[in-house]
């Protein structure tokens, strides 16, 4: 069962972080409090590294038992590892290095080996199969000007792929051309989502997306909870 989205707006881009960062960090101790593992999918982008380090330096980061964190990645630019254009480098410089997580509980997406995205999509579903397909407890994604999400992108044929859990993502428009991405039915399958949203860029797309438009963004639903976290310059749009 989903519910209607919740629009919370803040007034600028640092408002948002950090109001982001405290909600995560509540999400997760209010997910182990019945002695549970916490299940979070990351993103990446300008807003979420600004929350992943004030995660990182907040003082009610000890509310969290960090080594019982499972970290996931929504979608993933295909490069060699360490490159500071991955989402997963990006989480690991702001957050990760400076937190006592377990490694075995980090499941980054594979990196450009040579193997090819394909494989390396199919590698991630299969790893989320070995975890026992969980239920995510927070989805944190970001829109693009386009109204994409993840690395699904308008048009593309990803959107309907329903049968797999990740997929390669080729011609990117939005460099690195190539990407591996979850699909909608791992998006969904979280107990809240939250779409976190800076820019007056973006304001067009988020508009479209609460209004049940032709955007991807417009489809990732959470089973509880549907969360628009925006700064003012996001929301300038919205009626």
């Amino acid at each position: 069962m989903t519910v209607d989205p919740e629009l919370l707006i803040h007034s600028d881009a640092e408002d948002l972080a950090f109001s982001v960062a405290g909600r995560f960090i509540t999400a997760l101790a209010d997910a182990q409090s019945t002695g549970g593992i916490a299940h979070v999918v990351l993103t990446g982008g300008r807003v979420a590294s600004v929350v992943y380090q004030a995660v990182a330096e907040s003082p009610a980061r000890v509310e969290v038992d960090w080594q019982r964190v499972e970290f996931w990645w929504g979608d993933e630019r295909f490069l060699p590892e360490g490159d500071p254009e991955r989402n997963e480098t990006q989480a690991r410089d702001a957050l990760l290095s400076a937190l006592d997580v377990d490694p075995a509980r980090v499941h980054p997406m594979p990196t450009d080996t040579g193997q090819g995205a394909e494989a390396a999509a199919a590698a991630y579903a299969s790893e989320l199969e070995a975890a026992g397909s969980p239920t995510f407890d927070v989805l944190m994604l970001g829109v693009g000007p386009d109204g994409h999400v993840a690395s699904l992108f308008p048009g593309f044929p990803q959107l309907e792929v329903i049968d797999v859990a990740a997929v390669a993502v080729h011609d990117s428009p939005k460099p690195p051309p190539t990407r591996v991405s979850l699909t909608f039915p791992l998006l969904d399958r979280t107990r809240e989502v939250w779409f976190v949203v800076s820019g007056e860029d973006k304001a067009d797309a988020v508009a479209t997306a609460l209004a049940e438009g032709d955007v991807p963004a417009a489809h990732p639903k959470g089973q509880n909870r549907t969360l628009w976290l925006l700064d003012e310059a996001a929301a300038s749009k919205l009626s």
